[in-house]
C-alpha cells in the first residue's frame, strides 16, 4: 500500500471512528441523564430513536450530495457539526435541547458512509480495496469499544457535562486535521464523470432496482443479527444460566473482541477472492450454526464463550466482503447514493430490532433469542446470494 493510500485511509477511518464513538457515547450516561432531566428510560430511548431516524432520513440525500459535489467537504462538515452537537449536549440544560441536539447529531452522522466509501473507492487500488474497507470498519468498531470506557473514565475526574464537551472537542480536532489535509483528498474528489467510463445517472430507478433493494435488506439483516447478540445477549444469558451481569458481560466480550479480528482477516480474504457473496454466505451459515448450538443445548460457560467468539469472528469477516459486494454492483459515479441508501438498513434494523428482541425475552424462553438471530442470519443469506448474482451496471446504463 502506498504512503498516499495509507494517509487517505487513515484520515477517512479517523472520521469513521468518531461516527461509531458518538453512537455509543450517550447510553452509558442514561442513569445520570435520567436523574438530571427527570425523565424515564423510555424517554431516553425515544431520544436515541430520534437520532437513528434522523440518520435514516438523511443518509440517501447525503449520498446524492457526495456524488454531485464531492465527498471531502461533506465529511469535514458532518464531523464538525456532530462534534459541536456533542459539545452542546454538555452545555445546554433542558431535555428538549438534548433531543434536538441528538437529531442534529443523527443528521450529521448520515455523511460518513456515503463520503467515506466514495473517497476510498476512488483513492485505493482495487487490489487493496478489501483491506482498505476492513481498516475503515475496524476503526468504527474501535470507536464503539472505547466510547463507554472513555466517557465513564472521564467522569472519574470530570462531571458528565465536561466529559461530553471533552469528547466533542476531540472530534472537532480530528475534523480540523482532516480539513488541514484536504488537498490530499481533493485529488480523489473530482466530478464522477471524470472517472474512466463516465458517470451513470440512474437516479431513483437505481435505488429501487432489485439488487440495491437486496443490498438494503442485507444491511437490515446484519443489523438485526448483531443487535440480537450485543443488545440482548447479556439479558438472555442471565436468564438462561442464572449468571451475574459480570459473567454474562464476559461472554458478550468474547463476541465483541473477536469481531475486529474478523474484520482484518476478512479484508485480506476480500482482496484474494472475487466471490464476495459466496464468502459472506458461508459466514452467515457459520453464524446461524453457532446460534442454533447456543439455543438448542445447555452448554458450559467456556463452550458458550467459544461459540460466541466464533460467531463474532465470522460476523467481522463479513464486513469487507459486504462492502466489496455493494461496490461491485454500483455504477461508476453512483457510490455515494448507493452506499447511503443501503446503509440505512442499519438504521431500520436499529428501529425494528429492540422491540422485537425485547418482546421475545418478555414472553418466550430466553433461548428463543438465539433461534431468532439464527433465522435472521439464514434469511440474510438469501439477500446476499441474490445481490451477488445481479449486475446493477446494466440497469443504470439503460436509463
Amino acid at each position: 500500500m502506498s504512503r498516499l493510500e495509507a494517509k487517505i485511509i487513515g484520515l477517512v477511518s479517523s472520521g469513521h471512528f468518531f461516527s461509531h464513538f458518538y453512537l455509543l457515547l450517550i447510553p452509558p450516561l442514561f442513569p445520570v441523564l435520567r436523574v438530571h432531566f427527570q425523565v424515564g428510560f423510555t424517554e431516553l430511548g425515544v431520544a436515541l430513536t430520534a437520532y437513528s431516524v434522523a440518520t435514516a432520513l438523511t443518509q440517501v440525500p447525503a449520498g446524492y450530495i457526495v456524488d454531485r459535489y464531492g465527498a471531502r467537504r461533506l465529511l469535514i462538515a458532518g464531523l464538525m457539526l456532530e462534534s459541536a452537537a456533542v459539545v452542546g449536549m454538555g452545555l445546554f440544560t433542558t431535555f428538549s435541547a438534548f433531543v434536538l441536539l441528538l437529531v442534529v447529531a443523527g443528521i450529521s452522522n448520515s455523511v460518513y458512509h456515503p463520503a467515506d466509501y466514495s473517497i476510498l473507492s476512488r483513492a485505493v487500488h482495487r487490489s487493496r480495496m478489501g483491506r482498505a474497507f476492513s481498516i475503515h470498519t475496524f476503526a468504527g468498531y474501535l470507536g464503539e469499544a472505547v466510547a463507554p470506557l472513555t466517557v465513564l473514565g472521564l467522569m472519574l475526574w470530570l462531571d458528565w457535562r465536561s466529559a461530553l464537551i471533552a469528547c466533542g472537542t476531540g472530534g472537532a480536532i480530528i475534523a480540523a486535521v482532516i480539513a488541514g489535509n484536504s488537498r490530499t483528498l481533493d485529488e480523489f474528489n473530482s466530478a464522477p464523470g471524470d472517472e474512466v467510463g463516465g458517470a451513470n445517472k440512474a437516479g431513483l430507478l437505481l435505488l429501487v432496482s432489485l439488487p440495491v433493494l437486496m443490498g438494503l435488506l442485507f444491511f437490515v439483516g446484519i443489523s438485526l443479527t448483531g443487535q440480537g447478540i450485543t443488545g440482548f445477549g447479556v439479558s438472555a444469558f442471565t436468564q438462561l444460566y442464572d449468571l451475574s451481569l459480570a459473567s454474562a458481560g464476559a461472554l458478550l466480550s468474547s463476541y465483541l473482541l473477536a469481531m475486529p479480528v474478523g474484520v482484518l482477516i476478512g479484508g485480506w480474504v476480500a482482496d484474494k477472492t472475487k466471490k464476495h457473496g459466496g464468502f459472506a454466505a458461508v459466514c452467515f451459515i457459520v453464524i446461524a450454526v453457532m446460534m442454533v448450538l447456543l439455543a438448542a443445548f445447555r452448554l458450559s460457560i467456556v463452550i458458550n464463550g467459544i461459540l460466541l467468539a466464533v460467531a463474532g469472528l465470522f460476523s467481522g469477516m463479513i464486513a469487507p466482503s459486504r462492502d466489496m459486494l455493494i461496490r461491485s454492483l454500483t455504477p461508476i459515479g453512483e457510490t455515494g447514493k448507493v452506499f447511503g441508501f443501503v446503509s440505512t438498513g442499519y438504521n431500520i434494523g436499529g428501529i425494528l430490532g429492540p422491540p422485537l428482541f425485547g418482546y421475545l425475552l418478555d414472553h418466550y424462553p430466553p433461548q428463543s433469542l438465539f433461534w431468532v438471530v439464527g433465522i435472521a442470519a439464514l434469511m440474510t443469506l438469501t439477500t446476499v446470494l441474490f445481490a451477488s448474482s445481479q449486475r446493477i451496471r446494466a440497469v443504470a446504463a439503460s436509463t
